[in-house]
């Protein structure tokens, strides 16, 4: 890994407000640890990787979760929804692993905290949070695809 590559890490984790960061390739181990103002924490830890590292490969899913199919034409969404859209390109996971349950699910409650996907940019897993309060109302996209800067993920029925 040279150092151009961890700088796209670092441009990441900013833009994402991602506060950590462990990538474990065969012969070595990078960690990036961020301090609560955005700087690099005491405890952040650097091990070189070799340069002719193995690519990572990341393992397909043996069966994706089952998602409501998207419409043909997604209908417009109602004064009181939102949608999640995409920060970025990528790849769209729903669940931490292929064996996990997916992070939400239509009907399930979120807040600005909570984790509804992970989208994996560049070998980095990036969680998305939601961003606002609401109950899921509809999931529009399938797990495992690539998608778009700004494609709508979720809709979401904000609530006070």
């Amino acid at each position: 890994m040279d150092l151009e590559e961890i700088k796209q890490i670092i441009a990441l984790m900013k833009r994402n407000e991602l506060t950590e960061f462990e990538l474990e390739r065969e012969g070595g181990k990078i960690r990036i640890k961020r301090g609560p103002n955005g700087s690099a924490g005491s405890d952040t830890a650097v091990i070189p990787l070799p340069v002719q590292a193995a690519p990572i490969m990341v393992a397909p899913a043996a069966a994706p979760a089952p998602v409501a199919a998207p419409a043909a034409a997604p209908s417009a969404p109602a004064a009181d929804t939102v949608e999640i859209k995409s920060p970025m390109v990528g790849t769209f996971y729903r669940s931490p692993s292929p064996e996990a349950a997916p992070f939400v699910e239509v009907g399930t409650v979120v807040n600005e905290e909570t984790v509804v996907c992970i989208i994996e940019a560049m070998k980095v897993m990036n969680e998305i949070k939601a961003e606002v309060k609401g109950v899921i109302t509809e999931v529009l996209l399938e797990n495992a695809k690539a998608l778009e800067f700004g494609q709508p993920l979720f809709r979401v029925r904000k609530t006070a």
